[in-house]
């Protein structure tokens, strides 16, 4: 960012004399007189952005041009134009950022220039992080503001105005954010802020966030074309869900950090992980149906006999089959129970086959239903995300 500042350095009217104090120079002490106008060109660089604390890191490069009647000369008389002197026994303007959580202001150099009209130009270096109330619940498609406001003492009177003009941008592309442009914006007369625009590169995040989520679903239903009778099909969705969950706890240092306008894409994925958790338990509960025709886990199903009972009953009847009756009355009772075993294996068959086409079609339907409203959910999704504005207070610290 680039701005054009005029700054005026404004005093109370005195009270008491000022007393001098040991070891201070003259050059850094404030006199009781007025102190004529200065302009400042101040330039900055936008740094980073910290998506999980919410923070916006700025450096800031600041060109102060100032005028002191006090440094004038006449040229006639002293024949140059401008003088270099050490930064220490000058004042210079002192400039804050009032929403700073951190800030460290270094010289570019030790030196300065003096102009033979008393004008001043001065280099500084401001390293600023700003706590931004970013809002983030469009990520990974969100862009929003970000203010940096500047300021100079001033208190009843006394102290220093300043006056932006132009604001540029340059070197804005860092990381995942970019840079989309600052603008200049004026509370009052002493409070400035840059609003610097951001918006998150879609790409990447969308790639590592947005894209595993759809291919695991994707998957899931999938899944659904492996047989109920093997157990294949249920081995494979306990994976997705543990694979997705494991995605999850990997992925939570990196995910945004909760605000006003929290990210909506944590909803998402808890959304994603209840529907592969559902998915499972119904393929679960439909090898049950498939087997026993039942829902009850707790007893039998329904006209099913228990498995102790039927081995009894195959092992009598293939202990009859095996004994060698003589007579015709008895071979008559053999075939008749040869005949029972025969129909009961039938019986058995049939109602297994039943079961496993109860099953099948409650399979059928829940996959349709899972399949329609998986593609619902995440168009909605995917359209609040990029539609729905949420609004944030950003001049929250005045």
């Amino acid at each position: 960012m680039v701005a054009w500042v005029s700054i005026e350095k404004r005093n109370a009217e005195p009270v008491a004399e000022a007393e001098e104090q040991p070891g201070d120079d003259v050059g850094q002490r404030e006199d009781q007189e007025h102190h004529p106008p200065a302009d400042l060109h101040q330039s900055g660089e936008y740094v980073e952005q910290d998506t999980k604390n919410l923070h916006l890191g700025c450096r800031l490069r600041a060109t102060i041009e100032w005028t002191d009647d006090d440094l004038y000369w006449d040229p006639s008389v002293y024949p140059y134009n401008e003088v270099i002197l050490p930064v220490s026994k000058v004042w210079t303007p002192d400039i804050f950022v009032t929403n700073g959580i951190s800030a460290s202001t270094q010289n570019s150099f030790r030196d300065l220039i003096v102009f033979s009209n008393g004008t001043l130009r001065h280099r500084v270096v401001m390293a600023a992080e700003v706590n931004c109330e970013f809002n983030l619940f469009n990520y990974p498609f969100a862009e929003d503001e970000c203010p940096v406001a500047i300021e100079t003492w001033s208190t009843q009177g006394c102290g220093t105005t300043m006056d932006i003009g132009n604001v540029e941008v340059f070197d804005g592309s860092h990381g995942d954010w970019e840079t989309v442009g600052a603008y200049l914006h004026s509370e009052s007369e002493e409070q400035y802020y840059i609003s610097v625009v951001l918006k998150i590169r879609q790409q990447n995040p969308f790639i590592t966030l947005m894209l595993p989520s759809i291919l695991l679903i994707l998957a899931d239903m999938v899944s659904f074309a492996l047989p109920l009778g093997c157990g294949e099909r249920n081995s494979f969705k306990v994976t997705l869900v543990l694979s997705f969950t494991m995605f999850l706890l990997i992925l939570n240092d990196h995910l945004p950090g909760d605000s006003e306008c929290g990210p909506v894409i944590k909803n998402h994925f808890c959304v994603c992980l209840v529907m592969l958790v559902v998915s499972m338990l119904v393929s679960m509960v439909l090898t049950r149906v498939a087997k026993d025709g039942g829902l009850i886990f707790c007893c039998s199903a329904r006209g099913a006999k228990p498995a102790s009972k039927q081995r009894r009953a195959d092992e009598e009847v293939k202990v009859d089959v095996s004994v060698i009756q003589l007579g015709n009355s008895e071979e008559n009772e053999m075939h008749r129970k040869l005949a029972d075993f025969l129909d009961a294996i039938k019986t058995k068959e049939a109602e297994c086959d039943r079961n496993e086409a109860l099953a099948d079609r409650i399979d059928k339907t829940f996959f349709w239903f899972y399949f329609i409203l998986g593609t619902l959910y995440f168009c909605a999704m995917i359209t609040v995300m990029v539609l729905y504005e949420c609004k944030v207070n950003h001049l929250d610290f005045w």
